[in-house]
């Protein structure tokens, strides 16, 4: 993420208007001195989400959610704490300034270069609809049944054939060569894109990242289609296309339709299907998957195309959702058609029908893998069911192993008894790596204590016993890591002072990258609001235990030195045994906590 400068912050801070940040996702309706709404967050008839005119919270009396513009950005429409901050950026017109560190890359800001790239983008529209050589390139998307109101939709342009119609012009708009060549618009001094139809990649916010270019003339050198090369801004294992046309549609559905072309994700959404995606023209992978599970889907449904590829590509990747634990839908196309011209022939009833009949993932890798085996002899059998068990164990979560390996028993025919996993066949159950931002390997410290800072943070102005608990309980010589140390200090001082604990004014006290970057980690992961306390009381105590522990050691390791005289060690000794029979627990409040 990037690390943005204490002053642009708090020029944000000063600018976001909450109202207008809710406005588009609520039906707000004035109230007095107050806008009143149907909370997002829980079922309910009457509105209890309050904002009060000015202020920079919302409140529901109804559940209990409580937080910023930030807050509910992350919450309701899944973005990151940085996507939230740039998505506001972006609203209220603040240019963000990006701290630069020694282990930050260095280069052009950010913003210039997708400022080049939404130029770009509009540069291309007009040489498609504006320019004699264009009118082949449009009259070549017209054949393909491509239309104008869908072209002006997704900004679909054309690369002009001269190099200097493209330079002339985006340096005239002030764009250096450096600009252009670390946005990916630029190579060895002449346009990337050339004579090609153009489609722009975007970001999950909708800010322009790249192209991906297709030609329309054989004599035209290259592959069909060509892609931005990888940059600070596009990188092609984790973009997901059309992610910023179906995010809301996907966090709100908890389901993704998942597609191999760009076309075919564009004319999904296009005609109704707004839970669409697809990969950047290479193997649909983990950092996707991810991407999705991220933003809360339970059903991935997998379109791709009906050749032999198409369900290779199948296989894969409804593996990797079902290693995740996330039901896989696989529909089933015509060898010769893929989803675009599904929808151009039969339109999008037939479309729907196709989902209707989607079949579970089980029952296609059976039908898919039997084309290949021989399943009416013994080894044939053996090998289908032994392949696909041996899949299935690979998977993370036990009972969906369970589960799954009894479905294969009964879609093969074959006895649960000879089939199910025995004790030692149970995957073992591992504790992923935290996706963290800045370390490459598990640290416990820092996650124990992202765990404590991540209810404080999210629910300390809720809940005020978490304040009340975290005040009596704990010091900062109780954290182990510098950035969680910060962080901590720094919101409990806010609380004492009375000052806001919103999440941009705590990362406006953060000056360092470091400490920002620790912020952006805590606030990956959600928490369990139906147990607040209880579970803010087992995070104190482990990290009381912790230091419980770390304190004997301390002590130890210095009786063991060699360097106490006997008298220091005797005393030591005493405060070892002392402390030793003393095991720390939480103190509670002087309130009624709900445990």
């Amino acid at each position: 993420m990037g690390i943005f400068s204490r002053d642009s912050l708090e020029q944000l801070r000063t600018r976001i208007d909450l109202v207008e940040v809710l406005g588009p996702y609520l039906k707000l309706q004035r109230s007095g001195a107050a806008y009143k709404a149907l909370c997002p967050f829980h079922e309910e008839k009457s509105p209890s989400f309050i904002i009060q005119r000015g202020d920079s919270h919302y409140h529901c009396f109804g559940c209990g959610a409580h937080g910023d513009a930030i807050q509910f950005l992350m919450t309701h429409l899944r973005m990151t704490f940085a996507e939230a901050v740039e998505s506001l950026a972006e609203r209220f017109q603040v240019q963000l300034e990006e701290v630069k560190g020694k282990d930050l890359p260095q280069g052009p800001p950010k913003a210039l270069l997708k400022e080049a790239l939404e130029q770009a983008c509009r540069l291309y529209q007009f040489c498609l609809l504006h320019t004699q050589e264009g009118m082949r390139a449009l009259d070549y998307l017209y054949h393909r049944g491509v239309d104008l109101d869908f072209i002006r939709t997704f900004e679909i342009g054309w690369a002009p054939s001269q190099p200097q119609i493209f330079l002339s012009i985006m340096r005239e708009m002030q764009f250096s060569g450096a600009i252009l060549t670390e946005s990916g618009l630029l190579s060895k001094e002449r346009p990337f894109f050339s004579d090609r139809i153009t489609i722009p990649i975007r970001d999950a916010l909708g800010a322009v990242i790249g192209f991906s270019a297709r030609k329309y003339k054989t004599e035209t050198f290259g592959g069909k289609y060509i892609n931005t090369p990888e940059t600070p801004l596009f990188k092609k294992s984790k973009v997901l296309f059309g992610l910023s046309f179906s995010r809301k549609s996907i966090a709100k559905e908890r389901k993704a339709l998942i597609v191999e072309g760009q076309i075919d994700a564009l004319r999904l959404i296009y005609a109704g299907f707004p839970w669409t995606v697809a990969g950047q023209g290479t193997a649909f992978g983990a950092e996707m998957v991810q991407e999705l599970i991220h933003l809360g889907i339970r059903q991935a449904y997998l379109a791709f195309d009906g050749d032999s590829a198409g369900q290779e590509a199948a296989v894969k990747v409804g593996n990797l959702f079902q290693k995740e634990g996330i039901e896989v839908r696989v529909l089933s196309l015509p060898p010769a058609q893929d989803p675009d011209l599904l929808l151009q022939e039969k339109g999008p009833a037939e479309w729907q029908k196709r989902l209707d009949g989607s079949v579970d993932y089980l029952t296609f890798l059976v039908s898919h893998l039997s084309q290949s085996i021989n399943i009416q002899s013994p080894a044939g059998k053996t090998e289908l069911v032994q392949t696909i068990a041996k899949r299935i164990r690979g998977w993370d979560h036990p009972l969906m192993v369970h589960e799954s390996l009894r479905k294969l028993a009964r879609l093969t025919q074959t006895p649960e008894s000879i089939i199910g996993a025995p004790e030692e066949n149970v995957p073992h159950i591992h504790i992923k790596r935290s996706a963290s931002v800045t370390f490459s390997s598990v640290d416990p410290d820092r996650i124990l204590e992202a765990d404590l800072l991540r209810w404080l943070l999210l629910m300390g102005e809720t809940c005020p016993d978490l304040l009340k608990l975290a005040e009596i309980n704990l010091q900062p010589e109780h954290f182990r890591t510098a950035p969680g140390r910060v962080l901590y200090e720094t919101y409990m001082k806010a609380a004492l002072e009375n000052r806001p604990r919103d999440l941009l004014s705590l990362a406006i006290d953060l000056d360092q990258a470091e400490q920002q970057l620790f912020l952006a980690e805590v606030l990956q992961k959600k928490v369990n609001r139906d147990r607040v306390v209880p579970c803010f009381m087992e995070t104190i105590q482990k990290i009381l235990e912790r230091h419980w522990m770390q304190t004997r050691e301390e002590i130890k390791l210095k009786i063991y030195s060699g360097q106490c005289s006997e008298t220091e060690v005797l005393k030591l000794a005493r405060q070892f045994d002392e402390i030793r029979k003393v095991r720390p627990e939480v103190k509670r409040c002087a309130v009624s906590l709900n445990l």
